[in-house]
């Protein structure tokens, strides 16, 4: 397949376009450059004591019953809002929503949600059924704020549906977007993913 073969030249993509387009992650990111693995690796965690996950747990398991999660806009307040809101909280960083990027006609949209620490980016897309292309979407968003801030070598992103979380990471020195094979669920895992949002902005 030649280069550039899948972006019209002259056309306008925004970050949700990619969701869209019917080819492989690999084939889009390939068209800036990167190169795309799933794989196994050990995500960064925290070393602190979190206070307040078991209150944060409860007041989440107390909600499930009582919504209804078939919406993306559902999933986004019951279970993504509380948990990103309680990690700015603990590492004191600016949590973005919505927050609009335009980098060129190839790379503008708005990000579902942007925790922006001193040292780490970590970028939310938020998903209500397909994670794959959630993740393809994911992909072309980290491109676009590895060449926002291009002093960042290695930027985190991760797609979720609420329920399931898969991260994946940006490694702009090796040109590669890497998935994790691995997820992490909420509730049942909330503390381990607690712990390794706020490990990867204090790393």
């Amino acid at each position: 397949m030649s280069k550039h073969s899948i972006l019209q030249e002259n056309k306008s993509y925004t970050f949700g376009s990619y969701f869209e387009l019917p080819y492989e992650t690999e084939d889009i990111v390939a068209e800036f450059d990167y190169n795309f693995k799933r794989a196994k690796f050990s995500l960064p965690t925290s070393h602190r004591q979190l206070k307040g996950l078991p209150e944060l747990r409860g007041r989440i398991e107390e909600s499930l019953p009582l919504v209804s999660l078939s919406s993306e806009a559902a999933r986004r307040e019951v279970l993504i809002a509380p948990v990103l809101l309680q990690v700015a909280r603990y590492c004191q960083c600016r949590l973005r929503i919505e927050y609009p990027l335009n980098i060129n006609e190839r790379l503008k949209g708005n990000l579902d949600y942007l925790l922006q620490a001193n040292s780490q980016l970590l970028v939310i897309e938020a998903k209500n059924d397909d994670m794959t292309r959630g993740f393809r979407q994911l992909a072309v968003e980290l491109i676009a704020l590895s060449e926002w801030e291009p002093e960042r070598d290695l930027i985190f992103g991760c797609v979720t549906m609420g329920e399931l979380w898969i991260f994946g990471f940006l490694d702009r020195k090796q040109c590669l977007i890497q998935q994790s094979i691995d997820s992490l669920r909420v509730p049942g895992d909330l503390e381990v993913l607690v712990d390794v949002v706020v490990g990867i902005l204090e790393g």
